[in-house]
């Protein structure tokens, strides 16, 4: 039986052509072919093949003992990520029913007063949405074999963005959840976006295919096109919305249905033979896909030779590790099917520890890059990428890339070269704990009493080995706070306190100007959350301010300084001459840069030292609206010193206010926030909704109509959007959605650049 149309072989032997001719240039040139290593430093990540990257894993693997390789070969370290409402956490609650970890199936709203097990705190339950990841253990038996799955279930919206990030910094592969109905959605490219990030391999699960209007090769469409990442389904779904009864499982061509109460007893039939046309279409669609992404299935493939079951999972599985393709499951969490094919396909395509490179930085050898090895018996390394305050104090989520972790051991925080004691070290399971007496490499753990930050690299003592730590993204709101009674000041610092340790992303700031407490995060409802978790967890009832938004300063045109400091007051006075320009950045980029080029000694070392502080100081509250400032280049070049007059503090002030005085020369212009907002809403309130954006001056991207909903996808800046939740419920009846996501910031309308100056020139004036 002939697979390839003449077309398709052709293609595919021009991939190959050109991947076995033109690589070794490519390589030569230093191109990017494929994806990153798993090494991910000041927000950008070091990119390499996995031709490249497969090689060292493989070196890896020979110093593995034959007792690590079993262990490691049974682990999996998963995350479930999705857009808001996917079915992420219903997802995972099936997944801990059918591998034994509960006894009983609750809903994630909690209507029955108990809720979803994954989500612990009161107000997950009431709003319906997971706040913070949390991490659990199960065991699922596939072939006469038990394999350990450690599993973070993770927030969908993306003000907990910072929840996903650190999640997937630490886990080996995921499970990309994408409802039937709505597609890829904003947050889906988001995830998929961190996803690649950190080099995390997924496979992709399409849910809710019991709901109308479910289309699941839609689905598969747009991951390919949205996504960019080559998709095909192993599965075909038997019967849709409400007649959804089953999948056909495209491999090994039969027929699997759930029954029983919970869907827990899977019975296997022939392919019905109404589907055994689609399923062969699927069929040769999947090997099709795969001779593009794998070499063996692309022999098969042009020699017209139909590969066999194992041939199709070892291809699926090689070119999943290597994130090249992403396999398709299908069915309905809530329907309770399909949900034991996905752990399956967890075991056949995702890697274990030890198909994962892990790096680090040697800090004792100029911080050069070593390699780690998932092995018991090598020295311990492990990262601290989650905190929470638990009943018995400060909870250390540990992730341990290198030799294991005893109870009652001692371990070393390289940044502060601090020694601790672990003297209780448990596996969590929700909020549950059970404890342990030691964890291997490759695991994910616990333990109490650690005192350290987000991201903190811990070792046995004797490596002084640094893990990279995960992206942290720009606060884009903020608002002032205080508490109604005085009597909870206390308790108010004590809140605050805990909660910026263990969100990077939630930042808090006294203003000496206003005197207020100003609280910074992600968005309204990532903000709304800690205010209320301040009421409930520490009893401290909160006023607030209006949310203001974080604008940037930068400038368009170069400006040069010549500035003078003097100021005399009896004895030594101050002297200080800088001279320079400051200019955009080349690339636009948001960081400062401060550059120095004085030759013949005209200001020594030590006072271009406190010239830099000055820079750094100024940026962060620019001269035209108080706001920090972005992307701008500041360059002394010649000045002049006092031989008694000159010191660190004249030169500071000097620098400040000649960059002061030049940037208000150099054009400069206030930058917003502008987010990405993604609208969906059944399609008769389409004119309303267009409307709405319309009045936020939004820029409409794209429209996507679906059977009785549509998304629209628009960039609107973030001072317009407070209280828009509430328009859009007006404008759709209850029934409309959305998300937000900072995309850029871009200059203000001019109008409100003028407001903007007025309102802080009048604040100047007041305090004066």
């Amino acid at each position: 039986m002939s697979f390839a149309s003449a077309t398709s072989r052709t293609a595919v032997a021009s991939r190959k052509l050109l991947s076995t001719s033109f690589f070794p240039f490519f390589s030569r040139c230093g191109a990017n072919i494929t994806s990153n290593l798993r090494f991910f430093q000041t927000g950008k990540s070091l990119r390499d093949s996995y031709d490249e990257e497969k090689k060292i894993i493989d070196q890896i693997t020979t110093k593995l003992s034959p007792t690590d390789t079993a262990s490691l070969s049974r682990l999996r370290n998963i995350g479930i990520s999705a857009h808001i409402d996917s079915g992420k956490t219903t997802f995972t609650e099936r997944v801990l029913y059918y591998t034994g970890r509960i006894k009983a199936i609750h809903e994630v709203r909690g209507r029955d007063n108990v809720g979803a097990k994954m989500d612990s705190m009161d107000l997950e339950r009431e709003k319906g949405i997971t706040i913070q990841s949390a991490a659990t253990y199960c065991s699922w038996d596939k072939d006469g074999k038990s394999y350990h799955y450690n599993l973070i279930d993770t927030p969908g919206h993306i003000d907990f963005t910072i929840e996903v990030e650190r999640a997937l910094r630490v886990l080996d592969g995921a499970v990309l959840v994408v409802c039937a109905v709505s597609g890829v959605q904003s947050q889906t490219v988001t995830v998929d976006r961190q996803m690649r990030r950190y080099n995390v391999p997924r496979i992709t699960f399409i849910n809710k295919m019991d709901r109308m209007g479910a289309n699941p090769f839609k689905a598969i469409e747009q991951l390919n096109k949205k996504l960019r990442i080559p998709a095909a389904a192993i599965q075909v779904p038997i019967g849709a919305e409400s007649e959804l009864k089953g999948v056909v499982d495209i491999i090994s061509r039969e027929a699997i249905y759930n029954e029983g109460d919970n869907g827990e007893i899977l019975r296997k039939t022939p392919v019905p033979e109404d589907l055994v046309d689609l399923v062969e279409e699927k069929r040769a669609l999947l090997i099709e896909t795969l001779a593009d992404v794998d070499d063996e299935i692309a022999e098969l493939y042009l020699e017209e030779k139909e590969p066999t079951e194992k041939q199709i999972h070892a291809a699926i599985r090689r070119a999943t590790i290597a994130r090249k393709f992403t396999p398709v499951l299908m069915g309905s969490a809530l329907a309770n099917t399909g949900i034991q094919s996905v752990l399956d396909s967890v075991v056949n395509y995702l890697p274990d520890p030890s198909e994962v490179l892990n790096t680090g930085l040697d800090i004792a050898n100029k911080e050069s890059k070593v390699t780690l090895v998932p092995s018991v018996k090598e020295p311990f390394v492990g990262l601290a990428f989650k905190l929470e305050e638990g009943k018995y104090g400060q909870l250390t989520y540990i992730r341990v890339y290198q030799g294991k972790l005893k109870k009652g051991g001692y371990i070393t925080n390289v940044k502060t070269g601090k020694k601790v004691k672990v003297s209780r070290l448990v596996r969590m399971h929700s909020n549950d704990m059970e404890d342990v007496n030691e964890v291997g490499s490759g695991e994910i753990c616990a333990t109490f009493g650690i005192d350290c930050s987000s991201g903190d690299t811990f070792t046995d003592g004797v490596l002084n080995y640094s893990m990279s730590s995960m992206f942290v993204p720009d606060a884009v709101i903020s608002l002032s706070i205080k508490p109604k009674s005085k009597d909870s000041a206390t308790n108010f610092s004590k809140a605050l306190n805990r909660f910026t340790k263990e969100d990077p992303t939630f930042r808090v700031r006294f203003d000496n100007e206003s005197k207020e407490t100003i609280i910074s995060g992600m968005g309204e409802l990532h903000l709304e959350i800690y205010v209320e978790r301040m009421k409930r967890e520490y009893n401290v009832e909160c006023e607030t301010g209006r949310p203001q938004v974080s604008y940037r300063e930068t400038i368009t045109v170069p400006a040069e300084f010549d500035y003078t400091h003097k100021k005399q007051s009896g004895g030594a006075g101050q002297y200080a001459r800088v001279m320079g320009n400051i200019s955009p950045t080349s690339d636009n980029g948001t960081e400062n840069i401060f550059r120095s080029q004085v030759v013949g000694g005209r200001i020594p070392d030590k006072y271009l030292v406190a010239c830099q502080k000055g820079f750094e100081e100024i940026c962060e509250k620019g001269p035209l609206v108080g706001h920090k400032v972005l992307g701008v280049n500041m360059l002394i070049n010649d000045g002049a010193i006092h031989a008694v007059d000159s010191n660190e503090l004249s030169f500071k002030t000097a620098t400040m206010t000649a960059f002061k005085n030049s940037f208000l020369q150099a054009q400069p212009v206030v930058l917003e926030p502008i987010m990405n907002v993604s609208v969906t809403s059944p399609n008769e309130f389409q004119g309303n909704v267009i409307g709405l954006l319309n009045k936020l001056t939004a820029v409409i991207i794209d429209t996507e109509n679906g059977q009785d909903e549509f998304t629209i996808t628009a960039e609107c800046p973030l001072n317009g959007l407070f209280g828009f939740a509430t328009s859009l419920r007006a404008s759709t009846q209850g029934k409309g959605e959305f998300s937000l996501e900072f995309k850029k910031y871009a200059p203000t309308l001019p109008q409100i650049q003028k407001q903007l100056i007025s309102e802080f020139q009048k604040k100047q004036e007041q305090k004066k």
